[in-house]
């Protein structure tokens, strides 16, 4: 019987546009650990109280959404998908503040640096 946690979602809860899935598995495949995947979390603490967090991951959960883009395997637990409904992560090379960047409807505030929100 199939999990239904860890089956690809045919909705996109969360984005992660084309630049910003080229540069993860840019990062991913430094990485040579084909058990990577990306999982995208969010967290107490930040400036504004909410921080969001990026990280390769190697142990799914049963309590994860799983979505692909373009063969980027990006887990999402489902706490987290509360505060990241309708999230898009993006990515801005550049050599003056490059990096990814999360757009959050949710968020009534961020913070600054823009890696914390409120909601």
């Amino acid at each position: 019987m199939a999990d239904t946690a860890q089956q690809n979602s045919t909705e996109q809860i969360i984005t992660v546009t084309p630049e910003a899935a080229t540069e993860v598995q840019r990062l991913l495949d430094q990485e040579k650990d084909e058990s990577l995947f990306l999982r995208l979390a969010v967290s107490a603490g930040g400036c504004s109280g909410m921080s969001y967090s990026m990280a390769f991951d190697s142990n799914p959960s049963e309590l994860d959404r799983v979505f692909d883009f373009n063969g980027l395997t990006v887990r999402v637990d489902l706490k987290a998908l509360m505060y990241l409904k309708g999230c898009i992560l993006d990515y801005e090379g550049g050599m003056l503040g490059g990096g990814f960047k999360f757009s959050n409807p949710n968020a009534k505030r961020s913070c600054g640096c823009g890696s914390s929100f409120t909601c």
